[in-house]
């Protein structure tokens, strides 16, 4: 598989997580107030923090890789312009 058929995996992989996360909390909004302390640890613990992660890497996650990369930053390719509206794509 090339680089940017990874990369098209990682992001559907994330934007299913991101869903499926939300998907408890819309229950902790809608649901009646004596069920909230029930679900309160669970959304404050695990799916607040799953969707706020899979959210900034979907978001920012370009540059996440470029930091945690080995190889340094060159100045050719499709990315050479770091103000480029097109960065990343």
């Amino acid at each position: 598989m090339t680089q940017s058929g990874n990369r098209g995996a990682t992001r559907t992989i994330f934007r299913w997580i991101h869903i499926v996360f939300a998907i408890p909390i819309l229950g902790y909004i809608y649901s009646p107030f004596d069920k909230l302390p029930s679900y309160a640890p669970a959304t404050r613990f695990v799916f607040v923090p799953a969707i706020v992660v899979s959210g900034l890497w979907m978001w920012k996650g370009l540059v996440v890789r470029r930091l945690i990369s080995k190889r340094p930053a060159s100045g050719t390719g499709a990315c050479a312009n770091p103000g480029s509206p097109f960065d990343g794509f």
